[in-house]
């Protein structure tokens, strides 16, 4: 790729942040999880052809990773229920993509995974089977499973709001 590292991460960093975002549900974490893998990109700079692909594609892998070694690990139980929140600027579109982050921090790893990469980042079943190292069946019912789960949150959301303004009007 020509021009600098320095210039990839400048153009670059905001979108895999999002990205790593979607992936982790956690701003710290996948901060985080984009430094480790563009530490990695570093020493090869000069050698990979697709650095957004290559990048990508590190974090889907170490996601998955994460999960993997944490099935196997004891269940630790958090301190507090979430971290920090994000305070919204008020807009509209700003509110529904918090509320969507808040809905993907519900799924599970797997199913927040197979969201992301087919609807974010537009990928086939095929690649995300290859990149999960899943069957591609795994891939449809993860998406399936977790389209499903998201349908319900939005409902339960939107029946809170309706009782909340019914509430608010008495």
């Amino acid at each position: 790729m020509e021009g600098s590292f320095e210039e990839f991460v400048t153009a670059w960093g905001g979108r895999l942040l999002r990205t790593a975002v979607l992936l982790t549900g956690d701003r710290a974490e996948a901060e985080d999880l984009l430094q480790d893998v563009l530490e990695r990109l570093y020493p090869r700079w000069r050698t990979v052809q697709d650095p957004p692909a290559y990048v990508r594609t590190a974090m889907s892998r170490a996601v998955t990773d994460r999960w993997r070694w944490r099935s196997r690990r004891p269940r630790q139980v958090p301190l507090a229920d979430h971290h920090d929140v994000a305070v919204g600027d008020g807009s509209v579109h700003r509110a529904q993509r918090e509320d969507l982050l808040a809905h993907l921090r519900r799924l599970p790893p797997r199913q927040r995974a197979v969201i992301v990469l087919r609807y974010y980042e537009d990928w086939s079943e095929e690649r995300i089977a290859e990149e999960l190292d899943v069957s591609r069946g795994t891939v449809k019912s993860q998406a399936s499973k977790g389209l499903a789960r998201l349908r319900e949150l939005v409902e339960e959301r939107e029946e809170s709001g309706q009782r909340r303004e019914g509430e608010m009007s008495r």
